[in-house]
Formats: structure tokens, C-alpha cells, sequence
């Protein structure tokens, strides 16, 4: 007696050993072609960069008759545009030194407190029911589609008038001045990058496995504990691609730290002296190179460190098999 197969129905899953949609775009991502274009595209993407590190290097005179590539056949270094820029004491000569620490103030707070609030919330919205969590959800999600500019006329009356109700004030005007100005900048920041940490953090937070949670709360353990324990080293990949995010927006933000904390060298960021130097020494080109290279290079250092997270971010749960 001889048995036959079933044939496999047209559309059913062919579980022989076929590879999957994901090792087959592996592939082709693999092949010599693709790593030629990657090489092409990662070259012409660099150049720019290059030439104006070289710019930077150069004496004035070379930076304004010849052009950056002529070094080559002329070698010559100078740390002249750097002292100037950084450290001189005319008006003209940029003094971005101050305005450095001032990006790093507003910075790294920008990206801490969104970053904490973002899992604090994804969180409770993802593994703790209570009434209305899908729709603070949805609405959470749709502010995502509300323009950054549409939003800083009311924050600017919230910071100068408070809040005010039928008469009664429910918060009053926050009147801040100098180095206070920090504090309207972190809550403009944190405000606006809320809604997309909250999304893209749920996303990861919701696919950890159900049987993990539900095993630590047989345990005795709480949600606090869960949170720090379970949940923060298992989404670190998340973490810090958002952070990699948020770090390089606000470091080269121009519009709201301008508007937030003033043009004073007390509170402005590296970005609103770097508009200056360009609108009223706009031919000083040695110190607009020197003052880019510095303003890029904070940027170049934490995504270059971040690197491993950040590719491992956004590839977590895209792709199965």
C-alpha cells in the first residue's frame, strides 16, 4: 500500500526550509553591488564634512582665494580659527566657548526628561489597565501630527501670563529671567518631543512577552520594580536610538532655543551665535568653518559612540526569522 502526499494549497505557508521575506532582503543587502553603493553613498556623504574640517585647519588667506582641496598641493595647519572663535574677545570673533556650555545646559536635560517621562508613560499604557488608557493613548499619538510652530504662541503666553480660567488663575505667569530661561527651554523641548517618545517607546514596551510579566508579578514583584528591573534593561536598545534622536534635534534646534532663551550669552545656544557670525560676518568664512566643525563635532561623538544601540533600536522587532 503506497501513500501519497497531499499537495499544499496555492497561498499556505511553506514551512520546508524555504528562507524567509527578511533572509532573502538579507541578501540582497549582502551582495557586492549593494556594499559598492553603500561605499559610494557613505563618500559622497562624507566630503562635505571632510572639506570643512580641512577648511577649519587652514590660514585665512588660503580659506579665501583657493579652495579647500588646493591643501594637498599646499599643506599648511593653523589653530588660529579655533582660538578665535572659541576664545576671542571682540564681538566679531564669535566667543562660541559660552555659547557651548550653554547648548550642552539645555541639551542634556531636553533629552533626560523625555526620556524618562516617554517610559514612564509607555509603560502604564502598555501593561496597566485602567478606564480610557486606548484613548489617552490615540490622543497622545495624534498630537504627533501638531506643527512644532503652531504650538509656540501658546506656550509663550503660558510662560508670560500663566493660566487663567473664568478669572481665576490656575497658574500664574513664570516671570523668569536670566539663567532661569533654561527652564522654559527644557519644558518647550520635553513638550514637543513627548508624543513620539511616548509612541515609539509603547511600540517596544507592548511586545515584551506577556508570561515575563505575569511570572514577576507571581513573584510578589510591583509595577515599580517590574519597570526597573524587567523592563528598562530589555528596551535599552530603544532608549537609546530616541535618545540619539532627541540629542541631535535639540543640539540643532535654532527656532525654539532662540525664542525660549533669548539671544544673551547667558542662556543661547551654540546654533543662535552660529546664525549671527553668519548673517553679520558672513565673509569671515575661516571662522564660520571653525564654528561649524565645533558645532558638529558633540553631535559626531554621541552618535558614533551610540552607534550599536542605535542601529539595534531600530531594527528590534521589525523583522522575525
Amino acid at each position: 500500500m503506497t501513500t501519497t502526499t497531499p499537495p499544499v494549497a496555492a497561498g499556505a505557508q511553506n514551512t520546508s526550509g524555504r528562507p524567509t521575506r527578511a533572509a532573502r532582503v538579507r541578501k540582497r543587502l549582502n551582495t557586492h553591488t549593494a556594499t559598492l553603493i553603500a561605499i559610494v553613498i557613505a563618500v559622497v556623504w562624507t566630503i562635505p564634512t571632510f572639506g570643512l574640517l580641512v577648511s577649519s585647519f587652514r590660514p585665512e588667506n588660503q580659506i579665501k582665494t583657493t579652495g579647500w582641496w588646493t591643501f594637498f598641493r599646499e599643506p599648511e595647519f593653523t589653530l588660529q580659527n579655533y582660538q578665535e572663535v572659541l576664545f576671542g574677545q571682540s564681538a566679531s570673533s564669535g566667543q562660541l566657548a559660552s555659547y557651548f556650555i550653554n547648548s550642552l545646559v539645555i541639551t542634556l536635560p531636553a533629552v533626560l526628561f523625555p526620556l524618562a517621562f516617554a517610559a514612564l508613560a509607555a509603560y502604564a499604557l502598555a501593561w496597566i489597565n485602567f478606564r480610557g488608557r486606548d484613548w489617552v493613548y490615540i490622543g497622545i499619538f495624534a498630537l504627533q501630527i501638531v506643527p512644532l510652530q503652531m504650538a509656540l504662541v501658546p506656550l509663550l503666553s503660558f510662560f508670560s501670563r500663566g493660566v487663567s480660567l473664568g478669572g481665576v488663575t490656575l497658574m500664574p505667569a513664570w516671570n523668569l529671567d536670566g539663567a532661569q530661561n533654561f527652564a522654559q527651554v527644557w519644558f518647550a523641548h520635553t513638550c514637543f518631543a513627548l508624543p513620539f517618545a511616548v509612541y515609539l517607546l509603547h511600540n517596544f514596551i507592548s511586545q515584551l512577552p506577556k508570561d515575563l510579566m505575569e511570572a514577576a508579578r507571581v513573584d510578589g514583584a510591583t509595577h515599580p520594580k517590574i519597570f526597573r528591573t524587567i523592563v528598562l534593561p530589555l528596551v535599552a536598545p530603544a532608549l537609546a536610538a530616541f535618545g540619539i534622536f532627541q540629542f541631535l534635534w535639540v543640539w540643532n534646534d535654532l527656532l525654539v532655543g532662540l525664542i525660549f532663551a533669548g539671544g544673551s550669552d547667558v542662556t543661547a545656544p551654540l546654533t543662535v551665535r552660529l546664525a549671527e557670525l553668519a548673517g553679520t560676518r558672513g565673509n569671515e568664512w575661516q571662522r564660520l568653518t571653525a564654528g561649524a566643525f565645533v558645532s558638529i563635532v558633540v553631535p559626531l561623538i554621541v552618535f558614533l559612540s551610540l552607534q550599536r544601540y542605535f542601529v539595534r533600536g531600530l531594527l528590534a522587532g521589525s523583522v522575525k526569522g
